[in-house]
């Protein structure tokens, strides 16, 4: 099964139901007609790149809200992890739990990852953006995490 494809731009989102740090479950369904969604999958809570990428978006929500941005989290961490990581760093926005990666193989980001010659299946930082249609209207694939925030600004506030 090929799951390293990603969603094509202009193409409806994959519809998903999970687990949020809000205590309820979040559909991308949900907010469509409603908000853009800035969908970003990161590896791993606790670690530093996806510290300083939670941190940026959190410095940055109320800009995005007022675009018109709603912002979700998706990593194969816990619930329980996402809410120490959430409080921790004071994150305003949830964060879902894909455990079983079904929703990251659904859009393409859980791949073969390579940390000091040891192989192993993670996410691939990659950030999403989708209209309030429910389509793709951006995708940033492996995300380097400086200069990403500028670049969401960039396309949601239209400036």
């Amino acid at each position: 099964m090929a799951t390293s494809l990603l969603p094509v731009i202009g193409k409806p989102a994959p519809d998903f139901t999970l687990p949020a740090t809000t205590g309820e479950n979040v559909s991308l369904r949900q907010f469509k007609g409603k908000k853009t969604v800035i969908l970003y999958f990161y590896p791993k809570d606790e670690t530093p790149g996806c510290t300083r990428e939670a941190c940026d978006l959190r410095d940055h929500s109320a800009e995005l809200e007022a675009s018109g941005a709603v912002i979700l989290g998706v990593s194969t961490d816990t619930l329980e992890s996402h809410q120490h990581f959430k409080e921790k760093n004071h994150l305003p926005f949830p964060l879902l739990a894909d455990v079983d990666a079904m929703v990251s193989k659904l859009y393409g980001v859980y791949k073969q990852r390579n940390l000091y010659g040891k192989k192993y299946m993670g996410i691939e930082r990659t950030t999403f953006v989708i209209d309030r249609t429910g389509r793709i209207a951006q995708i940033y694939p492996k995300v380097k995490v400086d200069g990403h925030i500028q670049q969401l600004l960039e396309f949601v506030g239209g400036d």
